[in-house]
């Protein structure tokens, strides 16, 4: 019984080190914290702060595409000479904006601010664990994404701009200081920040995987894993996989251009004077950041996918349909998406032959996340179905990973991809199946879990007002850039009023501007429930939801160590909803199964048997360590 063994000592050794009163002052409470609650509910806060950036970020450029003609001197108090005499926008501040906003939003806040948040929150919680496997290291994670926030925030005031060459900062743009003004002092320190960003990534993954693996309690087997667990984890190893390669890529660029090299760099010429750099090639950067880039969309949409499935099933008041098949979906998944990176490039121009590979293996990663989908429409199926904001926001991410997914089918035929990959209907696309579906994953998270992170409910009538303002607005944004992407309208450009063509969408381009702004302004209502019910809100019992994981068998505000005493035993799987004769349609992890009516049919007999004859195992494997002890 070396399995029984390992979680006995496991359990045990939780118990002997961390099951006792943390006496913290407001230093070692809040800020250097070692407790994996606290330091997620501050991955969250900065995450906010972060969206609200980004948000506004993309507010602007959208002023620009939406109303060209538009004077912005309003705005030359805060953009100071990024506004012209003619109360324009300046072109290379729209390129710095779209730069920015994109680096903000896929790495801070949906990267960082959803993983990192529930990540940490609920992984000790929800396997029975007293704490991260190393609190010390998941402090240092925190704390190295706060100093590349800073960074990177500071770089938003420096007099020659923010990094300007597009979120994914293709060379030779990124490569040379002179290329323009966004390609100085702002590229350094787009640089630096995404180099203590990946640094908080891989202690944070390190510490996941390790403590998923090794810190599970009594009974916690890999098949009674909550799937929120399992997408935390599979995101974890995609992240520690991945982000050295993006590391790699930084670490050349940083060569080219500080120290002559020529990874990137060929034949360039300056204002018709020769570069001597030679040998070098452009797509070689490509190829890295692609690498960590297409993993990318899933390191943000996993953890998403996993917070969706255990909110429908929680509000379906039903088992999860197909379990074992949404652990394959997402093993399927983590390991396709390391090996259809280069759907992004069949515009570089690839060999044919070689782009048809990555096309075959780019449709058949639809088949996993189809298999997701399907999931959760036989879960929602005849549910008895309770409408809580967590839930909406969960069904919204399942309409838009349907209808992101499907132009994603289009996107990947590279035949078809040449003529679209430079119109907006890559950016509709790509902003519905990662963006915004991930986007929802996270507002799902955090109405659902807020009880629990801050012992208070969030306003409902609230949460249901900022989530039809959002549906709705997201549709609005993103729905009409399929048809003016369709028609050739180009994505990345600064002004398109002098093409004759695009005059014609002036009007959907002003809507969807329009869309977008209301958008935004409905996350203030968010804001504003968020915080009020911090401190305002109705005070919650210990499991609102009638959930059955073991984060709801903790204390309202749990301290240090979650459980007061003994940490709880796993007897079941966590979706034993609405089981026939029950007496509540929800049944807890920590119900025995000879506790429950089932335990009267035949085969569920013989599992009571093999659970006794484990326990009374376990008992005799510590009561044998503790007599070797002594």
């Amino acid at each position: 019984m070396a399995t029984a063994h390992t979680a006995t000592h496991s359990a045990s050794a939780n118990d002997h080190h961390d099951d006792h009163e943390h006496h913290d002052n407001f230093i070692t409470k809040y800020i250097f914290t070692t407790d994996h609650k606290m330091i997620g509910k501050q991955f969250l806060v900065t995450g906010i702060f972060w969206a609200i950036i980004g948000g506004l970020l993309s507010i602007i450029f959208r002023l620009q595409l939406g109303f060209p003609d538009m004077e912005l001197y309003w705005l030359k108090p805060i953009l100071g000479g990024w506004i012209d005499d003619a109360g324009k926008l300046d072109p290379n501040f729209y390129l710095a904006l779209v730069t920015m906003h994109g680096t903000i939003m896929v790495f801070f806040v949906l990267t960082a601010g959803l993983s990192g948040t529930f990540s940490n929150f609920l992984i000790p919680l929800q396997i029975g664990a007293r704490d991260m496997a190393s609190g010390f290291m998941n402090m240092l994670s925190y704390w190295f994404f706060f100093l590349s926030g800073v960074v990177m925030f500071i770089s938003l005031f420096i007099e020659t701009g923010p990094a300007s060459g597009g979120w994914v900062v293709y060379p030779p743009l990124s490569a040379l200081e002179q290329a323009m003004p966004g390609s100085g002092l702002g590229m350094t320190m787009w640089l630096v920040a995404m180099t203590f960003f990946i640094a908080s990534s891989l202690l944070g993954g390190i510490n996941y995987i390790t403590t998923v693996i090794n810190l599970r309690t009594k009974g916690m087997s890999f098949s009674r894993l909550p799937l929120t667990i399992w997408a935390f984890f599979l995101t974890a190893v995609i992240g520690l996989l991945s982000f050295p390669v993006l590391f790699s890529a930084a670490l050349l660029l940083v060569f080219d251009r500080s120290f002559g090299t020529s990874f990137y760099l060929s034949d360039i010429y300056i204002g018709g004077e020769a570069l001597p750099n030679t040998g070098g090639s452009p797509v070689l950067y490509q190829h890295l950041f692609w690498f960590l880039g297409h993993p990318e969309v899933y390191i943000v949409l996993l953890p998403a996918l996993g917070i969706t499935s255990e909110i429908i099933s929680v509000n379906s008041r039903k088992p999860i349909f197909g379990y074992k098949a949404m652990i394959i979906s997402m093993l399927g998944i983590t390991i396709l998406s390391f090996i259809v990176w280069a759907h992004h490039m069949f515009v570089s121009g690839m060999n044919p032959f070689l782009g048809s590979i990555f096309m075959f293996l780019t449709l058949i990663i639809a088949i996993p996340s189809a298999v997701k989908v399907f999931n959760y429409l036989t879960t929602l199926w005849r549910g008895n179905l309770i409408f809580t904001p967590g839930m909406l926001f969960s069904i919204g991410l399942v309409s838009f990973f349907i209808s992101g997914g499907l132009t994603g089918i289009f996107l990947g035929n590279s035949a078809i991809d040449i003529q679209l990959h430079d119109t907006y209907f890559v950016v509709a696309h790509f902003h519905l199946v990662m963006g915004s579906a991930s986007f929802f994953g996270l507002m799902a998270g955090v109405y659902h879990w807020f009880p629990k992170m801050f012992g208070r409910m969030m306003d409902a009538r609230l949460g249901y007002i900022h989530f039809w303002l959002t549906f709705i607005g997201v549709y609005m944004v993103f729905f009409p850039m399929h048809y003016i992407g369709i028609a050739g309208f180009p994505r990345r450009y600064y002004s398109w009023t002098n093409f004759e063509f695009s005059n014609m969408y002036t009007d959907l381009n002003m809507f969807v501007s329009v869309a977008a702004i209301i958008t935004f302004g409905a996350q203030l209502i968010f804001l504003f429930n968020f915080f009020y019910s911090m401190y305002r809100g109705r005070v919650a019992s210990l499991n609102p939801w009638r959930a059955n994981t073991l984060e709801w068998t903790t204390p309202l505000h749990p301290k240090h160590g979650n459980w007061p005493g003994e940490i709880p035993t796993v007897y079941r799987w966590p979706y034993d909803y609405s089981k026939p004769g029950a007496a509540d349609d929800f049944i807890p992890q920590t119900v025995p199964l000879s506790a429950t009516p089932e335990s009267n049919l035949p085969h569920e007999q013989e599992l009571v048997k093999l659970e006794k004859a484990i326990i009374a195992d376990e008992e005799d494997v510590l009561v044998a360590n503790v007599s070797k002890e002594s």
